[in-house]
């Protein structure tokens, strides 16, 4: 297969955890005989330097021309004033809508090893496999927003539509796995939240009478990610609920550096980005764990190109190596310092090329 593959690195540690997962995507086509054309573009706080927007209508156009985007992040310290006119998160957000990217999946898959870093109890979290699926482009973060002397307003949106989308995106996904969906949404305070919850259970009970459906309050939520998190298969949720709670989440798995995304509209192409943030104090460092970005760039392989058995190639790859203790700082036990990014990188890559013999290229 020959792709084209739009990466946008980003401000603080994205440029280093990207081309950890540009290196391990060269390692798949070299050894399933791909070829993978990797165009780098401007997006964020760098974009906002180079150009004074933070999505460049270039960055637009490549992430349109592309199979695929894979992304860093964006923001940091040095453009985090509120008042600003224009911000990093801006950038991304404008993608997001420009691109259609109204479901974002997080997966959440616990490794033996990295459970020594987590500060839950192991016995709790021992065979978790979930995955959240985020509304990713309504809701109070792209409502009207509006600041007086005298306070200030974010308003909460979803229209019937763009609820029913995002449902029966995780509800196939549901049906696919274990069969089980869990909607979350705060139903007894938020008229938004009545909407969704009507929403789903028709959605639910008229196109996906298979599919076993419950409806948790986002509060209690909360607590059961942290006190029976086996017990979830897919759970739907708007957009900062599912923001929140995929943050709260992480600490399922040890640590966010393990934590990748995928952002998906009505077509294959999508933007695949690790759920951690800039990390400005870690930039430059080599100590950022570039495994979630490594694991978007399964995902991408496996919902843009369509190479499941190369993306499982990945996961399995990221599993040995935790398994066999390569990890970075973040997930380091016994007063160790942990490997380098670099170095994580390598690993993965060297184990992906060691998987099959290197076949012919295919078109």
């Amino acid at each position: 297969m020959r792709a084209e593959i739009c990466v946008l690195p980003g401000d603080g540690i994205g440029p280093e955890v990207t081309a950890a997962a540009v290196d391990v995507l060269e390692a798949i086509a070299d050894s399933h005989g791909h070829r993978f054309e990797f165009v780098e573009a401007l997006i964020g706080g760098a974009a906002i330097d180079a150009t004074g927007d933070p999505l460049p209508p270039n960055t637009l156009a490549a992430c349109r021309r592309a199979h695929a985007t894979l992304l860093g992040a964006v923001g940091g310290p040095k453009w985090s004033d509120p008042r600003a006119a224009v911000r990093p998160e801006q950038g991304l957000l404008a993608l997001r809508r420009e691109l259609g990217l109204y479901a974002n999946l997080r997966p959440v898959v616990t490794h033996p090893v990295a459970l020594r870093a987590a500060p839950i109890k192991p016995h709790l979290l021992a065979g978790v496999d979930l995955l959240v699926v985020r509304e990713l482009t309504g809701g109070i973060y792209f409502g009207e927003k509006q600041r007086t002397a005298g306070g200030a307003s974010d308003l909460c949106v979803y229209s019937v539509p763009e609820i029913e989308r995002v449902v029966r995106r995780a509800a196939g996904f549901a049906r696919a796995r274990r069969g089980q969906l869990t909607s979350v949404d705060k139903a007894n305070v938020l008229e938004t939240s009545r909407l969704w919850r009507e929403v789903t259970t028709r959605v639910m009970r008229e196109e996906f009478p298979d599919v076993r459906v419950e409806h948790q309050l986002v509060d209690a939520m909360a607590m059961h990610l942290l006190s029976r998190p086996r017990e979830f298969d897919v759970i739907v949720t708007e957009n900062m609920f599912g923001d929140i709670l995929t943050d709260e989440a992480s600490m399922l798995a040890g640590s966010l550096g393990l934590l990748p995304s995928a952002s998906l509209g009505g077509g294959t192409n999508g933007v695949y980005e690790p759920i951690h943030g800039s990390a400005p104090d870690l930039a430059g460092r080599d100590v950022a764990n570039p495994y979630a970005s490594i694991l978007s760039a399964a995902l991408l392989l496996r919902h843009s190109l369509g190479l499941e058995a190369e993306a499982l190639v990945i996961e399995h790859a990221v599993g040995q190596a935790i398994d066999h203790g390569e990890v970075t700082q973040d997930l380091a036990m016994d007063g160790t310092r942990g490997i380098g990014t670099r170095k994580a990188a390598a690993c993965v890559a060297a184990r992906v090329r060691s998987s099959c013999p290197v076949p012919e290229l295919r078109d």
